[in-house]
């Protein structure tokens, strides 16, 4: 598995991807205009020239917003996921952040499974956060 920045090329594999994964995707134009802002960094994981998964963070000073993590379901379980995040916290580090927060869905317990293992902890709850009314857990991490 070799784990690097997107390319514009990937984005296609990637809007896909987050279909394929997500009940409310990011469209791939919302994935095209965040790749382009300085302050989005974007990783993917790849073997064989397929994505197994990406994820981004959004960075604002000494925080970062982890925005995305996907992994392809035939490709859970396999330490994707966990290298990518391990991955997004170094190369945030290496910007200077010094928190990282997300949100995830209280549905979400493999996601909250993975987050609680990289060393975030929940802080708080946004009640209906999602469009279709889901709350969201946020969790935290000091990375510095």
């Amino acid at each position: 598995m070799e784990i690097r920045s997107w390319t514009y090329e990937d984005i296609y594999a990637i809007a896909a991807l987050e279909q394929a994964c997500f009940r409310d995707p990011w469209s791939y134009r919302m994935l095209a205009d965040t790749f382009f802002q300085d302050s989005t960094l974007a990783l993917a994981a790849f073997e064989g020239g397929k994505v197994l998964g990406y994820g981004f963070l959004v960075v604002a000073g000494e925080e970062a917003d982890v925005a995305d993590i996907a992994v392809a379901p035939d490709s859970r379980r396999r330490g994707v996921g966990q290298a990518l995040l391990g991955a997004l916290e170094e190369a945030a580090k290496a910007r200077g952040v010094k928190k990282l927060f997300l949100e995830v869905r209280v549905s979400n317990a493999p996601a909250m499974l993975l987050y609680l293992r990289g060393g975030f902890a929940g802080s708080y709850v946004r009640p209906r956060y999602y469009e279709d009314g889901e709350d969201a857990l946020v969790m935290t991490k000091r990375i510095g």
